[in-house]
């Protein structure tokens, strides 16, 4: 069983569980989630490596120090974190949101990752809202108004009540509920999921953060890096033309198909999640040890 530990970055507390022992798995959830979505699939991994999976600042059991959530401080965390931790040659396993934290992180650090995998993951700059998939469009269509944007995140808790049920194919116990709630039960816990609403590019060929995707974007379509991708039918993110993309662009990849699942296979399909990325991870092993 993981354990729960803690560890200081810029002065605040981060959390994050841990399993296993040798090179470090670093695993990456996006919002409005936490380590806790990776439960049911470290267990899988455990056994050939040491797992690791911390809470975003201010998400799960992390500090909620008084920053302003920009994606920007969610990737100096992240960075300060594997420092703290003295983490070398990682592979990182990464999701939603923190794809985008997490290949920012490794086109900067070649040198410190050993591989990587993704599943609904920000792979290309979304410069107009054709190259979202249709779930994104009809988000994008929903939240297209700043002022209503504002009051449903924050103030009806849209995410909660409304994405998270949808975004997945099947119900979570109260107590699953319970615990990824937690951390935003206050209007004022949520300005953090606004302000990740503010960074997300919808199809805005202005977007600020698509400078950002461009160079992590451009730098994984050159690296030799292993690289796992990992989709699900009908999927959110990532629709087929993105697979096909991935296929056509990025160089060592392996391609593997999880199951009939939306945004979080994790919880829809979380032992063929598992033995997926086991399989592969193993097979990479394999190869490291023949080199």
């Amino acid at each position: 069983m993981a354990d729960s530990l803690f560890v200081s970055v810029e002065g605040s507390k981060m959390h994050y569980m841990e399993e296993g022992e040798g090179d470090p798995i670093l695993f990456l959830h996006g919002m409005p989630t936490s380590s806790y979505l990776w439960r049911n699939i470290i267990p899988g991994l455990a056994e050939h490596d040491r797992c690791i999976a911390p809470d975003l600042i201010g998400m799960g059991e992390s500090d909620k120090p008084v920053i302003q959530y920009t994606l920007e401080d969610h990737i100096r965390y992240i960075e300060g974190f594997i420092q703290a931790l003295g983490l070398r040659n990682i592979t990182l396993v990464m999701h939603g949101w923190g794809s985008v934290i997490g290949f920012d992180y490794a086109m900067r650090h070649p040198e410190n990752i050993k591989a990587l995998a993704f599943y609904e993951a920000h792979l290309r700059p979304p410069v107009n809202q054709d190259i979202l998939s249709l779930p994104l469009q009809m988000e994008a269509f929903f939240l297209s108004h700043p002022e209503k944007n504002y009051k449903s995140i924050v103030k009806d808790n849209y995410f909660f009540n409304q994405f998270l049920s949808r975004a997945m194919l099947r119900k979570l116990t109260d107590a699953e509920w319970a615990y990824y709630q937690k951390p935003f039960e206050t209007t004022e816990s949520r300005e953090l999921l606004w302000q990740y609403f503010l960074d997300l590019p919808l199809g805005d060929p202005e977007h600020p953060t698509l400078a950002l995707m461009f160079r992590y974007s451009e730098r994984l379509q050159r690296s030799l890096l292993p690289k796992l991708l990992l989709y699900s039918i009908p999927g959110f993110v990532t629709p087929i033309a993105d697979v096909v993309w991935c296929r056509d662009h990025l160089p060592n990849l392996t391609v593997v198909e999880v199951g009939y699942a939306l945004h979080f296979a994790q919880e829809t399909l979380p032992r063929e999640f598992s033995q997926c990325l086991a399989a592969w991870y193993t097979e990479l092993e394999k190869d490291t040890i023949a080199c």
